[in-house]
């Protein structure tokens, strides 16, 4: 089978994380697949080496000074849209950009609806429901996004849950990575990890809140934020967030974007995961950090106790947040390490390919052009 899978960065953001493997367990598989997003900059390679046998498509992006959002997102759909000639059987687009773009050439699309978002710029919202109501077929990672689609749009998506390198993290973890993970904690010493950077959806600010309620009973543990490349202008939020470490005088390490060779160690180095996003579609980092048998504190949502069960400790709110994190670094907290591992070990990208197979094989094919 033909498969073009779409995405809309280069960057090390969960969907194109997921992009890349999906699209390497299926040529792995035997298929001929190839991936295509938006080289945003100067960028026209993606964030790690990709499988060879994976053709990878770049279209330019450059910058523009004084872009708006909206702007930026209409441009993203035209630039893709125009550079779009994917000969696919199957057209499957990871995000509402790419989902666009191919609906704008007229190209019947698969969409993974990772999680629903609320915008207010005019060109988002019209991109997130075109690219909901309009595809050939839809996925969503979870079951609880899934019944949300359905509640706010009258579909319901089948369901095919998220992969994971569980090895690759797992392997972090090991006395033969000792070096690595010792390299983190010279230069970080003990930490609080949150992935993904500093963002509204990843509930940076409620996080600072948590850390200053324990950093007097842990005061030689750091707050450290490692990750986040968007689409999106956060300059506000990123205000804000400033302004309240400064209140509180938490002096938390940004460490940007974090080589990918690099970060497995750093995830089993942390002494916890603070995964306390408000929106997730599965929870991806979480269960990257199970592997590297790290303990996590994540936010009560439906899908993450759909997902992970009892395999990481549950807060909602800031004070609650910060009694996860002081059980754990007490050493107080009941985990189950070995069901953490296991967890993420069944998720596979093999058996995600093979479920994707499955599916496409229903999906009405394009006739090649």
């Amino acid at each position: 089978m033909r498969i073009a899978q779409l995405t809309y960065s280069t960057k090390p953001r969960g969907g194109v994380v997921h992009t890349l493997a999906l699209a390497e367990a299926l040529a792995t598989r035997g298929h001929e697949v190839e991936v295509w997003t938006l080289g945003r900059g100067d960028d026209s390679a993606f964030f790690r080496p990709v499988d060879p046998r994976v053709r990878v498509r770049v279209v330019p992006f450059p910058s523009l000074d004084g872009e708006g959002v909206g702007q930026r997102i209409e441009r993203s759909i035209e630039l893709m849209a125009a550079a779009l000639d994917a000969d696919a059987d199957i057209v499957h687009a990871q995000d509402c950009i790419s989902a666009n773009a191919a609906l704008r050439r007229g190209i019947p699309v698969v969409r993974t609806i990772h999680h629903l978002d609320t915008f207010t710029t005019p060109q988002l919202v019209a991109c997130h429901d075109r690219a909901v109501i309009e595809p050939v077929a839809r996925l969503c990672v979870s079951r609880a996004v899934s019944r949300e689609v359905e509640q706010a749009y009258g579909v319901r998506p089948e369901v095919i849950a998220n992969g994971v390198d569980a090895e690759r993290f797992g392997r972090a973890s090991e006395p033969s990575a000792a070096g690595a993970r010792e390299r983190w904690r010279t230069q970080l010493g003990d930490y609080v990890l949150a992935l993904g950077g500093i963002e509204p959806r990843k509930g940076s600010i409620d996080l600072l809140d948590a850390f200053a309620r324990v950093r007097d009973a842990h005061p030689h543990v750091r707050l450290v934020f490692g990750g986040g490349e968007t689409l999106f202008d956060y300059r506000e939020y990123r205000g804000r967030f400033d302004a309240r470490a400064l209140e509180l005088g938490i002096h938390p390490t940004v460490l940007g974007p974090v080589d990918d060779d690099a970060l497995p160690a750093l995830v089993a180095a942390a002494r916890v995961l603070a995964f306390v996003s408000t929106k997730e579609g599965f929870g991806l980092a979480a269960m990257e950090a199970l592997a590297a048998s790290t303990p996590v504190v994540a936010r009560d949502l439906p899908v993450i106790r759909e997902v992970f069960g009892d395999a990481v400790l549950y807060a909602s709110t800031p004070s609650e947040i910060a009694a996860r994190l002081d059980e754990v670094l007490r050493g107080a907290a009941q985990t189950d390490t070995a069901g953490g591992v296991a967890l993420a070990r069944a998720h596979t990208w093999d058996r995600a390919a093979r479920a994707h197979e499955e599916f496409y094989a229903h999906v009405p094919q394009r006739t090649a052009r």
